[in-house]
């Protein structure tokens, strides 16, 4: 390959260099304390609204400052776990000289740890070093307060483009100059607006006119698109979407909150997604980050608002589909990042039944996780005296000697002050703590009569939760702890059972049996206080099934059918049913739920075999047929080994199988789509 062939980051920067415009006030500064002229300021706060240029301003930060020989790191608030020991790992290279520049985008996700960057982390940074930090949100005022902040922090809003600056920004973009003044009246000088109307323009059929498009009437620094502005320019924008499977690509990017190609290649079933990630990353309202991929967040709105609208199943199958992809991230996550995987799969429930409880968590980072250390002790039985009182302090003081590594505490950022503790006990022996705590005492009660766990089987118990500043409420605190026992149900191997406390069981009901939790008819009682216990049973409730029903939840609540009742299913619907059955061979409570036992195949057979039994045998049956044809012999061993032997994994099957993946996935491909003709012909009257 010639060295004199350039190449692609050279490629990106002279494009963004292009299509980069005005700013000169905001670059001004930065550039002057880039060149170390004196008394410059070492950090920038950036603060503006969502689109308006904050992170190709960064971007702009960070060309820069590489072209100044400087070592750049760039951090991303969606991503980063907001705690100070998480940030500080992510930072790690500014701590190596003093010619860093630090960025932070997004700040507003991780704005909880301000308090803590002012007075703990900025200070220990090398001399020399740059800091920005851009969010939407502008910065706590005590920063100038700080007579010592006041001179090494500049404040920079981050407007819309002046007038004249809009009309660079639609020349460098190729926007005709006839079409200008209707678009500069529709979106004056916000930047994404800008951008979006400009892609408009030079990739669809006609360009907009004044006739057609909506005037603008608010001033320039307050104007904002609302998502009907977006959505009519959305609306040009899907109509050139190269094919179907852009478009799910991009409604698959509209409800996560990060997108990554093994995301797109698992939930759209394709082999190569590199082609639909980097279709999607060229978009005009898309950001790259270091994990993925991000939509502008009214494009997420109007592009998720539109499929839910138009297509509810297929936005239900799809919401499945990411929701199983990300729990087998938790799965597999490193424990440091367990909560950040959690966070993923979770921002999928602002769009189940407790989306307004979900939606309801603004921020992070105020507070972050910890471990227990030497002097917690005194403050938590404090915590616990106030909340609850002497008896109940006496049995968290048994715990902490007991369980010291089941408590979770919960310290605030800016001081590491201990605010909120999370006792997150794991029993394995019968009537452990019975004796002293009234709570353990009916949990052991309740699981003599349901079943005690067998060796080997572990019971979770969330026994306090305490917060005094919102004590059983709903909180950022309380968000934390709950994506430390999800995740610690999804993530366990032996657990027989879960339970979770309240004192105020009414406010909480609805999410405990959202996430399959059932109240305890007993309520031990202390310091005149009664408690409900909520418990799941993770036995008779597998995880697949546990999952789809609360972790995020189907959507749509299927309707009921009649007993006896025959469901006429769609090819597609019959075909679909039978993967899942496939998937869950092992577990009869899925089975149990499938749609294929309301079908006439297996409704005539009522009286006569249970029916997880005569759907299991039909679908052995099935596979087992596969080897009557010895061209498809291989397509029967890799079947059989993805769905009968227990594998945890499709590249583990592949990988036990001696087959390039690739080759794996064409097979199974092939071998489930017989079995479903297979079932069909049974399905349409034949003999199969």
């Amino acid at each position: 390959m010639s060295s004199s062939r350039p190449r692609l980051a050279g490629l990106l920067r002279t494009t963004r260099d292009q299509a980069f415009v005005g700013r000169a006030a905001e670059l001004a500064p930065f550039r002057s304390a880039l060149a170390g002229a004196p008394g410059t300021p070492s950090v920038f706060f950036l603060h503006g609204p969502g689109g308006v240029g904050k992170s190709t301003l960064l971007r702009r930060f960070a060309d820069e400052s590489r072209d100044g020989g400087r070592l750049v790191v760039e951090l991303d608030g969606r991503l980063v776990d907001p705690a100070p020991q998480a940030f500080e790992i992510e930072a790690a290279p500014a701590m190596l000289n003093d010619r860093v520049v630090l960025l932070v985008d997004a700040f507003e996700r991780c704005q909880g740890l301000e308090v803590w960057l002012r007075e703990r982390y900025l200070p220990q940074l090398p001399d020399g070093t740059l800091v920005v930090l851009a969010g939407r949100e502008p910065p706590d005022p005590a920063w100038t307060a700080d007579l010592a902040w006041r001179e090494a922090l500049r404040v920079v809003p981050v407007r819309d483009l002046t007038p004249a600056e809009a009309g660079l920004m639609l020349d460098a973009q190729g926007v005709p100059p006839g079409t200008r003044p209707a678009i500069l009246d529709f979106a004056g000088g916000h930047p994404l607006a800008l951008t979006l109307a400009a892609a408009v323009v030079t990739t669809g059929p006609s360009a907009p006119t004044r006739r057609d498009t909506p005037t603008r009437r608010d001033a320039p620094d307050t104007w904002a698109p609302t998502p009907d502005v977006v959505s009519s320019l959305m609306g040009r924008l899907i109509g050139e979407v190269p094919s179907a499977a852009h478009l799910r690509a991009l409604e698959v990017a509209a409800h996560t909150l990060v997108t990554t190609e093994a995301l797109l290649r698992v939930v759209l079933a394709v082999d190569d997604a590199g082609p639909l990630f980097r279709w999607l990353r060229g978009l005009p309202f898309v950001e790259p980050g270091p994990a993925g991929l991000f939509l502008h967040d009214l494009v997420k709105e109007v592009v998720d608002t539109d499929l839910r609208w138009r297509d509810p199943h297929r936005y239900d199958d799809g919401h499945a589909r990411i929701g199983g992809y990300l729990l087998e991230q938790v799965r597999a996550a490193p424990e440091p990042r367990v909560l950040s995987a959690m966070r993923e799969l979770t921002y999928l429930k602002r769009f189940g039944a407790m989306g307004p409880y979900f939606r309801g968590i603004s921020h992070e980072g105020d507070v972050y996780e910890d471990v227990l250390r030497p002097g917690d002790h005194r403050p938590i039985r404090q915590m616990t005296v106030d909340c609850e009182g002497e008896e109940s302090a006496a049995v968290v003081d048994h715990w902490l000697t007991a369980q010291p590594d089941s408590f979770r505490v919960y310290r605030r950022s800016a001081s590491g002050e201990l605010v909120a503790f999370l006792a997150w006990l794991r029993l394995t022996v019968p009537d452990e703590g019975g004796s002293v705590d009234p709570v353990a005492a009916t949990v052991w009660a309740h699981l003599r009569r349901s079943g005690l766990p067998r060796p080997g089987e572990e019971v979770l118990l969330a026994r306090y939760i305490v917060h005094p500043e919102a004590y059983h409420s709903i909180s950022p605190v309380s968000y934390l702890m709950q994506l430390r026992m999800c995740a610690d149900w999804i993530r366990s191997g032996r657990l027989a059972w879960s339970f979770i406390i309240a004192s105020n069981p009414e406010f909480w009901h609805d999410l405990m049996v959202h996430i399959g939790h059932r109240p305890v008819p007993e309520r031990p009682v202390l310091d005149g206080q009664a408690y409900t216990l909520f418990g799941c049973d993770w036995r008779v409730t597998p995880l697949s099934v546990w999952f789809d029903r609360t972790q995020p939840g189907r959507i749509l609540d299927p309707e009921p059918l009649p007993a006896g009742a025959v469901v006429l299913p769609t090819r597609e619907e019959h075909d679909e049913a039978v993967r899942a059955a496939l998937r869950d061979w092992h577990h009869d409570d899925a089975l149990a739920a499938s749609p294929l036992l309301r079908t006439r195949p297996f409704v005539d057979r009522a009286g006569g075999d249970a029916p997880v039994d005569a759907l299991r045998d039909a679908l052995t049956t099935a596979v087992d047929a596969l080897r009557a044809d010895p061209r498809e012999t291989h397509l029967h061993r890799v079947v059989a080994t993805t769905y009968f032997h227990r594998v945890p994994t499709q590249a583990a099957a592949a990988e036990r199988l001696g087959l390039p993946f690739s080759t794996y996935r064409r097979h199974l491909s092939r071998g489930v789509q017989r079995i479903c003709d297979r079932l069909w012909r049974l399905e349409a009257g034949g003999d199969g």
